[in-house]
């Protein structure tokens, strides 16, 4: 069964995301995938756009491990150090639009934190995913 998207009436319609998905399937859950590359180095120090590609290139190959592509995300929690929306909202979106569907985006959460895990990593993003039965 495919997922179904859902933004209800009630709340304000998105342009990135969707309120709600449901899935059936298979689940799929993937740790916050930082800014670091299959040898250990972080990429990109100091550059969240940088960092983002990164990041979207880790879980990407997570998804794949599990058989899965970033259609089938329901949903993304990002999280970025010191965040300014005037200055990482547009960032973040250029990630997000290269790598995520057109139609039917993840749900989706943004958290502004003052660190994660080490200084030079700037953002740090999990995902579920569901795969068909």
């Amino acid at each position: 069964m495919a997922h179904q998207y859902i933004n209800p009436d009630a709340v304000s319609k998105p342009a990135y995301y969707t309120h709600v998905v449901v899935g059936t399937g298979k689940v799929v859950f993937i740790s916050g995938q930082v800014a670091i590359d299959a040898s250990g180095n972080v990429v990109g120090a100091g550059d969240l756009g940088a960092q983002a590609e990164q990041v979207f290139k880790n879980l990407e190959a997570c998804l794949a491990s599990a058989g899965a592509t970033f259609a089938d995300v329901t949903k993304l929690t990002t999280f970025i150090v010191g965040y300014q929306a005037a200055r990482d909202r547009p960032i973040l979106g250029a990630a997000r639009q290269k790598y995520l569907p057109a139609t039917n985006p993840p749900a989706s959460t943004l958290v502004g934190v003052q660190a994660l895990a080490t200084p030079d990593i700037m953002i740090e993003i999990e995902a579920t995913a569901v795969l068909p039965a």
